[in-house]
This record gives structure tokens, C-alpha cells and sequence, in this order.
């Protein structure tokens, strides 16, 4: 797995930047060890889980006590959000950053997610960056939080 590229929504870039983030998120996704192919989903999920809880982020947290539903990655007012499933769920994902950010549990947040050519490796109709980044643009005036799409294949 290689970092491919990163998309800027509403200052998302800067938010990390300011905490000194980027290169630690970004590096992340520097792992030749884990390849994207078929049945990858589950080794991509643990190597990115387990980066962040060795930096003291809290996994699979939460939204909100009356729902069922949670974000990959919190800490502080980050939350980070990894997509490797169905394309149908990266909507939903930015819904829930958006969520964050209006109940003011978050500043900013980032969402990872498998290229175009990447998704077509892990499987069909897998989520990826080159969708969400164009969804991102057109939603721009709904989706207003600042967001740092990372891409990787």
C-alpha cells in the first residue's frame, strides 16, 4: 500500500497541518507490506488501527448515545474515517464527520479511502478517493467541515 494523493476540502489540509498531523496520517498509508488485492480489507483495517492506537486515538467511537453508529478514529477534535467497503457507504461516512463537527465534538477530520484503481484491486464497487473527491466538490455547500481526503493504492 502507497500513499497516492490527498484532496483538500474546506481547509482540511491546514487543520492538520496546524496540529503537525499530515505526515504522520499520510505516512500511514506507506506500507508496502500490505498490498491491495482481493480479501485485503481486513490486513489494510489492521495495520491502519493499529498505527492509530499506538497514538492514543480511540477506535470504532460513537457518534452519538441514542445510535448505533461510529466513526473509525477519534481523538481530541479529529476524527479520521477508513473506508475499504461499498461505494454506498463513503456518503454515509461523510454524513457522520459532518455530524461531528455540527455537534461540536470535532474541528476537522480526514477520511481514507482506496483510490479508483485501488478499489478495483480490492473487489467490486468498493468505495474510492476519485468519486468522493468529485462528491466532496459537489457537496461542497452541505459537506462544510474540513476534511483531508487521503488516497491510497
Amino acid at each position: 500500500m502507497k500513499l497516492s494523493w490527498v484532496y483538500d476540502h474546506n481547509n482540511g489540509a491546514s487543520e492538520f497541518a496546524r496540529r503537525d498531523m499530515t505526515d504522520w496520517l499520510t505516512d500511514i498509508f506507506e506500507a508496502p507490506a500490505v498490498q491491495l488485492k482481493q480479501g485485503a480489507t481486513i490486513a489494510i483495517r489492521q495495520h491502519v488501527r493499529g498505527e492509530f492506537e499506538n497514538e492514543g486515538w480511540a477506535i470504532n467511537v460513537k457518534i452519538s448515545d441514542e445510535h448505533d453508529l461510529t466513526v473509525f478514529a477519534l481523538k481530541d477534535d479529529l476524527a479520521v474515517q477508513l473506508q475499504t467497503g461499498n461505494m454506498s457507504r463513503a456518503p454515509y461516512d461523510l454524513l457522520k464527520l459532518q455530524y461531528l463537527k455540527t455537534s461540536h465534538r470535532i474541528e476537522a477530520a480526514a477520511i481514507a479511502l482506496p483510490t479508483k484503481a485501488g478499489g478495483l484491486a480490492l473487489g467490486s464497487n468498493i468505495a474510492h478517493a476519485d468519486r468522493v473527491r468529485n462528491e466532496l466538490y459537489l457537496f461542497r455547500d452541505i459537506i462544510t467541515i474540513s476534511i483531508l481526503l487521503v488516497a491510497f493504492e
